[in-house]
């Protein structure tokens, strides 16, 4: 099979991706090979060959909003069949023993591995998964339509949770990329009004479009205060520029797995019980009510595909906001 190999981090414009033949990989007890039919590209992907997160493993394939058809089934699996459509998202495989794991918190596991982190992921035309942490995936949704929910769309559903925005409340969202153009889509269906924070021209549009009630650049001044706000941007200097137009009682979530440094502020801008937190992960259960959510606003991935072989130019593309909505790898 093809599948891109990273060796060593290096900056995005310097291709760090190499296209390689590599031997299929074997599938364990408990586990089942996929052939990969669309492989999402997400910001943390960046993170991951520039360096941003210390890796675990190298080489490695990145990827994990992958959808893929069921070629190979390990020992012991049950449930699926060969040719059935499922997903595979971050999470990849967890203790199931800790105290995190038995308390509905999976995603705070501190032996949990992520796929294309600790394991090969998407960016590929084949990959394994443990069976356990494979998702069946609703028929009527086109592939490439549905990767981005696996992880740009569970992510924006938990970090909606997380800000603890009620229904027909005041929502801010900082950047608007792969992960904002569907939460906004939730938000509004749950009757919210959101205000976009971006400086991309052409984001600003995209956010005017899926119905936003404001568009600005952070640091100006939106109509009304926020009930709660969401970071997916990942600047640290946005934090505090969310504080000053939050509610007191409000909650600001940043949604990154990467921030650059928080920088200095007063304690004035978080009193008043307001709350930042950051948001880890996903659970199983997560996805699951995404996934089921989708179905019935039902949500729309505005996504641009691409063929594998050309991911190096696709990550540069996202790195430089050059496209709105999600990027998607075709094998």
């Amino acid at each position: 099979m093809r599948a891109h190999v990273l060796e060593h981090p290096r900056p995005i414009p310097e291709r760090p991706l190499r296209l390689l033949d590599r031997p299929r990989p074997k599938v364990d007890p408990g586990q089942i090979l996929i052939e990969v039919q669309a492989c999402g590209v997400c910001r943390t992907d960046l993170h991951t060959v520039e360096g941003d997160l210390p890796l675990p493993r190298l080489p490695l394939t990145p990827g994990h909003q992958v959808v893929g058809r069921v070629a190979e089934l390990g020992e012991g699996v049950t449930g699926f069949a060969r040719g059935q459509r499922v997903g595979a998202v971050w999470l990849y495989r967890t203790c199931g023993q800790c105290g995190f794991c038995r308390s509905g918190r999976e995603n705070l596991c501190p032996h949990a591995q992520f796929t294309g982190w600790h394991a090969d992921g998407g960016y590929a035309e084949a990959m394994v998964i443990d069976a356990a942490f494979a998702h069946p995936l609703p028929a009527g949704v086109a592939d490439a339509e549905i990767a981005p929910l696996l992880c740009g769309g569970v992510i924006g559903y938990r970090a909606l949770r997380l800000s603890e925005i009620a229904p027909g409340g005041v929502l801010g969202l900082y950047g608007f990329g792969n992960s904002a153009h569907i939460t906004i889509q939730i938000a509004r269906w749950w009757g919210c009004r959101v205000f976009v924070f971006t400086r991309s021209p052409g984001h600003q549009a995209h956010a005017r479009a899926l119905g936003a009630a404001w568009v600005g650049q952070a640091g100006e001044p939106p109509p009304h205060l926020l009930d709660a706000a969401i970071l997916f941007a990942p600047a640290g200097e946005l934090v505090p520029a969310a504080l000053r137009v939050l509610k007191p009682g409000g909650v600001v979530a940043c949604a990154g797995i990467h921030m650059t440094p928080l920088p200095q502020m007063p304690y004035d801008l978080l009193y008043g019980e307001r709350t930042l937190r950051s948001v880890a992960n996903s659970t199983r259960q997560d996805v699951r009510d995404l996934l089921h959510l989708a179905a019935q606003i039902p949500l729309a991935a505005d996504v641009v595909t691409f063929p594998l072989a050309e991911a190096n130019e696709v990550l540069l593309a996202l790195q430089e906001s050059r496209f709105n909505g999600d990027a998607v790898l075709l094998p």
